[in-house]
């Protein structure tokens, strides 16, 4: 007769291999080094994010959608080292086709304190900064827009009765109209030579009213008219008049 303890399975005993010394010591010295990695790879990607956020340079901007004039949009950025860009949509010519156009140039230091100086009076554009008056006629949606490493802040506005809001819409029109001269210079330049007198007329007859700004934006467009020996004269004189008036731009005109 079989006694019952015979049938119960026996247990078998696995070996136990002990890791040898130098064995354990590279597999915990990899396991620390990789703590170490994955640590400064965090660390790196924290400081980074918080350099990039306080180096982000300031940038005001200015929109406009105004469907019944022409350009209907634009939109000009202005950084605190002065570069600023310059966006529109429109027609260059009455007999053209709407197309997209864009500018970059230099801000005169004296335009650029002013609009950050403002920016800073209109509380960085944060809240509501239109008057409320529902009886004006529009002059079309604008938008100003504040930012940089701490703040965002956007507000719209049809007219506003704050002074630093006025002379910033003011001050970004002024020079709107300078760029599209700019464009349409450029234009007339290139495709229809004999406008390019009464174009100059015109931007010569606001330039002096200050109806204009930054017309060191236009520069280029200005030079290429003055050097062109096919242009006569008198639009020539007329745009190098243009050039002496930007060239004192850094009184802020």
């Amino acid at each position: 007769m079989i006694r019952p303890s015979l049938l119960r399975p026996s247990r078998l005993r696995v070996p136990r291999f002990r890791v040898p010394l130098f064995l354990d010591l590279v597999i915990r010295t990899a396991s620390r080094w990789r703590l170490v990695v994955l640590a400064t790879l965090v660390v790196s990607a924290t400081c980074g994010s918080l350099v990039s956020q306080q180096a982000a340079p300031a940038v005001v901007t200015f929109t406009l959608d105004f469907p019944e004039s022409n350009p209907e949009h634009y939109t000009i950025a202005v950084n605190a080292d002065g570069h600023a860009r310059y966006e529109c949509t429109g027609k260059v010519a009455q007999d053209s086709e709407a197309e997209a156009y864009r500018a970059e140039f230099q801000v005169s230091a004296a335009n650029r304190e002013r609009i950050f100086n403002w920016a800073r009076q209109a509380h960085y554009f944060a809240g509501n900064i239109d008057s409320g008056n529902r009886k004006l006629a529009s002059t079309g949606a604008k938008l100003l827009s504040y930012q940089d490493g701490q703040r965002s802040t956007t507000a719209r506005y049809n007219y506003s009765n704050l002074a630093a809001v006025q002379q910033l819409t003011a001050l970004f029109q002024n020079m709107a109209a300078t760029l599209e001269y700019g464009w349409r210079l450029a234009y007339y330049h290139r495709y229809q030579k004999l406008a390019l007198d009464d174009e100059l007329k015109r931007m010569e007859a606001q330039a002096r009213n200050n109806e204009l700004s930054e017309i060191q934006g236009v520069a280029p467009a200005l030079q290429e008219i003055v050097d062109d020996a096919s242009v006569i004269n008198v639009v020539r004189a007329r745009a190098k008049g243009l050039l002496q008036m930007g060239s004192g731009a850094g009184a802020g005109h």
